[in-house]
């Protein structure tokens, strides 16, 4: 496939990885990785900008994350898929983007957790004005979504609302956007 993705009227597609996140982009990955001897304090910290206790307490609690201990934990530990999944969700939230990319959020992630995760996100958007792109098969990040973007085979094979997507849920994978976008001359804005 080819083409160009377009984020703030710039085409960011040849962007290294430092320079969209100084660009404001964000980026939670389906299988996040384990950095060797980084503790969740340390990967917060780097994220929000602060080693401030109070504001990294915060953050974790808003992500479901209970336990102060929890913080100190090296991430190589044998942390659960889950527990690894909301650091990553944590870090990603810490960085207040302008654009946060979520690849499959409730991978690893108890049935009970989604529900919460799907507001926790929706919230975050609304409260920080994030453009926010969820890559779901998730339902539930379906229905929330303001608008959908179904690709099938590198194509766009469906646009619009969860009412108008019902009729071709199949094996497709799934974006949400919220802001402006351009994808190979397809153009649009949802708020």
């Amino acid at each position: 496939t080819s083409g160009a993705i377009n984020f703030e009227g710039k085409d960011i597609s040849k962007l290294s990885i430092t320079d969209r996140a100084r660009a404001g982009i964000s980026y939670s990955f389906q299988q996040p990785a384990r950095f060797k001897g980084t503790t969740f304090r340390d990967l917060l910290s780097i994220a929000s900008g602060s080693d401030d206790e109070n504001k990294l307490v915060q953050i974790i609690a808003r992500c479901g994350i209970c336990s102060l201990e929890f913080l100190d934990k090296p991430i190589d530990s044998k942390l659960s898929g889950g527990e690894i999944k909301k650091i990553e969700l944590a870090t990603t939230i810490a960085r207040n983007p302008k654009l946060a990319i979520y690849d499959e959020p409730d991978t690893g992630i108890d049935l009970w957790t989604i529900d919460p995760m799907v507001k926790l996100l929706k919230t975050e958007q609304e409260k920080n004005d994030t453009t926010t792109i969820v890559i779901s098969h998730n339902r539930a990040f379906l229905e929330a979504a303001d608008s959908l973007l179904f690709i099938e085979n590198g194509k766009i094979a469906y646009s619009g609302n969860m009412d108008g997507a019902l009729t071709i849920l199949n094996d497709l994978s799934v974006c949400h956007y919220r802001g402006t976008y351009d994808v190979e001359g397809y153009s649009g804005g949802y708020r």
